[in-house]
């Protein structure tokens, strides 16, 4: 039986990791605001779903040959910040409707949100940068087997899944406060500048 203190330790760091604002944690804000946390439910599966794809890739090695290979990264990390870039626009543009609206929440497509998330997740590679470095902290020669392997895996995904909900849930603190005050107004292009400026900060950064 694994040692207590190995998951203790491999949770404590990973949640910490994951929880850290972002534009897949501010994905999961926006969309709570808009859409209430039943539907963010499809934007943290789409983000989790990603995550471990990409955890996958790490543990099985590829993520060295996908990290070490600069052509690759660069063309990832371009789409990426393209894309974020683009989601930025398109949320400055977007006025922000907070009040309750069940009749717009059923025309909104579950997969477009879980859309949304999957691409923002799976188009950083500094992500499976950080699985790849991750990965070898917490595998031995003691330890390598599939069943470990998947447990890492799916540990990280349902502790990704529940960041997510943590800032959709969040959401209805704010719905409340925006209720209250005129901050609707301003939110979209709050978040919209995010996005830009994680994508150009994307597109800028060093590998």
């Amino acid at each position: 039986m694994e040692d207590l203190n190995f998951w203790i330790i491999y949770v404590f760091t990973v949640f910490v990791a994951s929880i850290i604002p972002g534009p897949s944690m501010i994905l999961a804000l926006t969309h709570g605001i808009k859409h209430g946390s039943n539907l963010s439910l499809y934007t943290a599966f789409g983000n989790s779903i990603a995550s471990m794809i990409q955890a996958s890739i790490a543990i099985t090695g590829l993520g060295i040959i996908l990290t070490t290979s600069t052509t690759l990264f660069m063309i990832i990390k371009y789409i990426g910040a393209l894309y974020l870039i683009y989601l930025g626009i398109k949320l400055f543009k977007t006025p922000f409707h907070i009040k309750e609206n069940k009749q717009n929440n059923k025309k909104v497509k579950k997969i477009k949100l879980f859309n949304e998330a999957f691409i923002v997740a799976s188009s950083n590679p500094k992500a499976l940068v950080f699985f790849t470095a991750l990965f070898p902290q917490f595998i031995n020669e003691n330890q390598n087997s599939f069943l470990h392997y998947f447990l890492l895996v799916l540990i990280l995904g349902i502790i990704a899944f529940a960041c997510m909900m943590i800032y959709s849930i969040s959401a209805n603190g704010i719905k409340t406060l925006f209720n209250k005050t005129s901050l609707s107004n301003y939110f979209g292009k709050i978040i919209g500048s995010l996005f830009i400026s994680f994508g150009i900060g994307l597109a800028f950064s060093k590998r």
